[in-house]
């Protein structure tokens, strides 16, 4: 009598599945762009931005690598590597709320060295990494992940806006800013991106990874 054999399942269903949120499509436009000094991260409005594989050129965050700091615990101090802070990109309904939970009239881009001001976009700082930018003129950048606000960028704050204690503004604004203070991207593809332009954003499939 001829035997049969099963061929095991070498994917079984989880006994819980892992929910898996579809990859989505948004819009959004440029509202206004900067450049950063090559000596320091604040940065000065621009009518348009020059993007090569290692970021805005001469820009205090350009270059194909970087060195590592205080978010790279992993590493010693100053260890070269891949450069994914080319870019910091924030939007203004945002910093409306970071601007009053530290009861200031207003926090400008500039301040905390942002290079791309963006409209249209619900929740910026919640988008995830992987998020592509297509931008109108041709360049596409990526996001890497959410930029965490830091007492250096309070302290520039709290300078501007003339608080009276600036190092209590300094200390402030990592909480006040937390998930609101924007994200860091990369350039995937090179050009130039103008104020006003179109901007095509993929929003990747998401998930919760649990072991």
């Amino acid at each position: 009598m001829q035997q049969t054999t099963t061929t095991p399942d070498l994917f079984p269903e989880a006994e819980t599945p892992i929910e898996i949120i579809p990859a989505r499509k948004l819009a959004a436009k440029v509202t206004a762009l900067y450049v950063a000094p090559f000596d320091h991260f604040e940065t000065r409005a621009v009518d348009e931005l020059r993007l090569g594989f290692d970021g805005i050129d001469g820009d205090f965050h350009a270059g194909a690598t970087r060195r590592s700091g205080g978010r790279e615990p992993w590493y010693p101090r100053g260890t070269e590597m891949r450069n994914e802070r080319q870019l910091s990109v924030v939007a203004a309904d945002e910093l409306a709320i970071v601007a009053a939970r530290m009861g200031l009239a207003e926090i400008k881009p500039e301040w905390i060295g942002a290079n791309l001001l963006i409209e249209g976009l619900p929740h910026l700082s919640m988008l995830p990494s992987g998020t592509l930018l297509f931008f109108r003129g041709g360049v596409t950048v990526k996001v890497d992940a959410q930029n965490g606000p830091c007492r250096i960028a309070g302290r520039s704050v709290a300078e501007h806006a003339g608080m009276a204690d600036q190092e209590a503004g300094a200390l402030a604004f990592p909480k006040a800013a937390k998930r609101l203070r924007g994200l860091v991207a990369w350039v995937e593809k090179p050009g130039c991106i103008v104020a006003g332009e179109e901007i095509s954003v993929r929003v990747p499939e998401q998930w919760i990874y649990r072991a």
